[in-house]
Formats: C-alpha cells, structure tokens, sequence
C-alpha cells in the first residue's frame, strides 16, 4: 500500500471513529491555501474541532504522531483562524490529533487539544 492510499484509510478510519465518538463532522480535505489543508473538521457539542490524521501502516518508521510537526501545526492554526473569520459563530475551538496505526492490529489514539 503506497503512502496515499494509507493516508486515505487512515482518513476513513477517522472520520468513523468520530462519529461514532457523537462528531458532527462539517468538512474533509479542506484547503485554505497550497501550505494548509485541514484532514477533518468536525463539532464536538459546541467546540469546532480541526483535526490532523496521521496514518502508518507499522511502527517500522516511527509512530504516526512524529509526523506533526511544528510548522505543520502552525499551517493548521492559520488555517483555523481562516476558518472562524468565514463562520464567526463558532466560539470555542481546539486542535486534535488523530493517530492510526494499521498493524500488527487497528490502533487509534486521539489527542485533543494539543
């Protein structure tokens, strides 16, 4: 399985778990420029949620986790404040970050506000 086709597992992965967890979610893939695309954005009860998937399918290269890095983060940010100046409404926000780890068996870790 190539890089992309994991990275959309993992995506899909997500996107069930959260739902299952009560997300509601708003919007996948979404670009706010060529340096800022957002994985998931999603509401928890009243807390609009910007959510980073990273996926590997073994711990062979390292956790998924690793794969977020400072400038990654920072591109997520500016593409959250975007966000809130198009939908003003939303008051509360945080950052999550989605790990899944396809083998030796399905793991997910989910980080919230980090």
């Amino acid at each position: 399985m190539d890089n992309v086709t994991t990275g959309r597992k993992g995506e899909q992965i997500a996107l069930e778990y959260l739902k299952k967890q009560g997300f509601k979610i708003l919007e996948t893939n979404k670009h706010f420029s060529r340096f800022c695309e957002v994985d998931i954005i999603a509401l928890d009860r009243d807390t609009l949620v910007f959510a980073e998937v990273k996926t590997r399918s073994s711990e062979r290269y390292g956790i998924p986790l690793e794969a977020i890095t400072k400038e990654k983060y920072n591109n997520i940010r500016k593409g959250l404040y975007m966000y809130l100046q198009e939908n003003p409404k939303y008051k509360k926000y945080r950052i999550d970050a989605i790990s899944i780890l396809l083998k030796p068996k399905l793991e997910i870790k989910h980080l919230k506000n980090i």
